[in-house]
């Protein structure tokens, strides 16, 4: 939450869905994603094909969004083809999805994503999540991978502690194409709490190319376990404007289960 009158959640999804395109297909994943894919069909991108894991595509999802529905009939509303989790798959693999868009729990500097467990020791770890999914894939056969995620020192850190999807690997030139991905796919850009990021194109190494308005560059690097490069100049980026607040809070999550409930006046 912030005391700027919107919450954290709600200007990462308004960041993320600006980023989406009209007429472009993108692979939804679940929860927030799902919302920034909703909020960017309502605002500059009506035409933008939704693809979820399980089949269907190009849904008009129902609002108020359910939570934990990702498969429900509200969620997958007037789609316009329901298929197979193969048939999505080699979809992607064929090039005819424009974006990935991801969750993630922690992120390296060339944009390994762990989304499977903490600590050293596959067998008995720290503490285990849901994992991949058919996050691999997205991360490996998307042309843009785009990941949703909040910012904190914990979540950036120097080498994720299981790769679940795939990035830039350990950053030299062909790392992607030498473990069988296609070339001109990967991580495009992270969406944080507080900033946006791509990725240099030579060395596959994060890159801080915005920071919310009212923030400095420095305060952003502060809150991460390692540095990344910094485009120069380093963007300002608007706060959620007056319109996608209202069509979050007033018809995509009323009950505000994803985007977060802001401070009482």
């Amino acid at each position: 939450m912030t005391a700027r009158g919107f919450t954290e959640a709600e200007f990462m999804i308004a960041l993320c869905a600006r980023l989406l395109e009209d007429q472009k297909t993108a692979f939804i994943g679940f929860g927030m994603p799902q919302v920034a894919a909703i909020l960017a069909q309502r605002m500059q991108a009506p035409n933008l094909v939704q693809v979820f894991e399980f089949g269907a595509i190009g849904p008009t999802p129902l609002t108020p969004f359910v939570r934990n529905t990702m498969g429900g009939p509200s969620n997958c509303y007037r789609s316009i083809a329901w298929t197979s989790m193969n048939q999505i798959f080699a979809q992607a693999q064929l090039g005819l999805v424009d974006y990935g868009v991801l969750g993630a729990t922690q992120i390296d500097l060339y944009g390994n994503i762990n989304s499977t467990m903490l600590g050293d020791d596959y067998t008995r770890p720290k503490k285990r999540f849901p994992g991949a999914g058919g996050a691999t894939e997205v991360a490996s056969y998307c042309w843009k991978t785009i990941v949703v995620m909040m910012h904190e020192r914990r979540r950036f850190v120097p080498r994720v502690d299981f790769i679940t999807s795939p990035g830039y690997l350990d950053g030299t030139p062909g790392a992607r194409e030498r473990a069988g991905l296609p070339a001109g796919t990967g991580p495009w850009r992270v969406v944080s709490s507080k900033a946006l990021f791509g990725f240099d194109a030579g060395s596959g190494k994060m890159t801080l190319v915005g920071v919310l308005e009212g923030l400095e560059p420095q305060a952003v690097l502060d809150d991460m376990d390692f540095t990344p490069l910094v485009a120069a100049p380093v963007e300002t980026l608007a706060p959620p404007t007056e319109r996608e607040l209202a069509i979050l809070r007033n018809e995509i999550d009323p009950a505000r289960t994803i985007i977060g409930r802001t401070a009482k006046a």
